[in-house]
């Protein structure tokens, strides 16, 4: 079908790829740029084809307890990698919008789920008003992708390290202390669904380090002395999991999306949100 023009921006894809090709941050080798809709019906770009591995799910059920640390160790160092890339230097100053970056998302989001409200939710309602008065401020820009987890990644096929990055549509410029928070959302999400995690499981006896290891290893790689603001951005990820899963509710009430996963998909919508106002209450009010 017909795209929507901003709904997969290819080019800016092709352009933050081919940026960070300069530099370590692990991406496919990109080669072209067709802008020519008669070609295919639409834009397209041609990138190396990267064999590995690609894990699922973040408790990596398919590799021995044994290797599961590297994993998320290589996941890590390429996260590392990405927020440590000079995007002057390789021509991306432009990429983003100056400001702050999760003040623009919480508007963003705030109108989608509007868009897509289905009921009243009481903790949404308080994290809309309470969220955009409190957002911490952004001391530090980098690239980032937007939606850094695991299954958007692409491991050697021996080796604990990432080939490739793949799904760069989010990207832009931010916070990337957001974006490390919304790779350990599944620290803070319980088994199964769309956003199957590990809270109230025994990391220890997966082989998989915990969010406060995991963290070390970023401030290890990144020179930082540790990460302000914690519970904040967890609350604000946690905000953007339930207007996501709202997003997903509305299309089902408008009969666009019928399957039992998109209607247990938004379902989530008010226990996230209650989770996060939860946290909210418990640690930041």
């Amino acid at each position: 079908g017909e795209l929507l023009k901003s709904a997969h921006a290819v080019d800016r894809e092709y352009k933050v790829i081919t940026a960070l090709g300069q530099t370590d941050v692990p991406v496919p080798k990109t080669y072209a740029l067709c802008t020519d809709d008669d070609l295919l019906g639409t834009w397209f770009y041609i990138m190396d084809y990267c064999e590995g591995r690609i894990f699922w799910t973040p408790h990596l059920e398919e590799i021995e307890k044994s290797e599961r640390v590297s994993i998320y160790e290589g996941m890590v160092d390429a996260l590392a990698k990405l927020h440590s890339a000079d995007h002057v230097a390789i021509g991306l100053e432009d990429y983003g919008r100056p400001g702050n970056y999760v003040s623009r998302q919480i508007n963003t989001w705030t109108k989608q789920y509007r868009l897509s409200e289905t009921e009243t939710i009481d903790a949404m309602e308080e994290l809309l008003a309470w969220m955009p008065e409190n957002v911490p401020d952004q001391l530090s820009t980098s690239v980032i992708h937007g939606d850094f987890r695991l299954d958007n990644m692409i491991f050697h096929p021996t080796e604990p390290r990432v080939i490739a990055i793949l799904d760069w549509e989010l990207s832009t410029l931010g916070n990337p202390l957001a974006d490390l928070n919304y790779n350990c959302m599944p620290y803070n999400q319980l088994k199964g669904g769309r956003f199957s995690g590990m809270s109230g499981q025994d990391l220890v006896e997966l082989g998989i380090p915990s969010q406060e290891e995991y963290i070390a290893m970023y401030c290890d790689r990144t020179g930082r002395d540790g990460i302000d603001h914690w519970d904040f951005y967890t609350a604000y990820n946690m905000f953007k999991l339930a207007a996501i899963s709202q997003g997903i509710m509305g299309r089902v009430v408008a009969g666009t999306a019928a399957s039992q996963e998109a209607i247990d998909s938004g379902k989530n919508a008010r226990p996230q949100a209650e989770r996060a106002w939860a946290l909210v209450q418990e640690k930041l009010l």
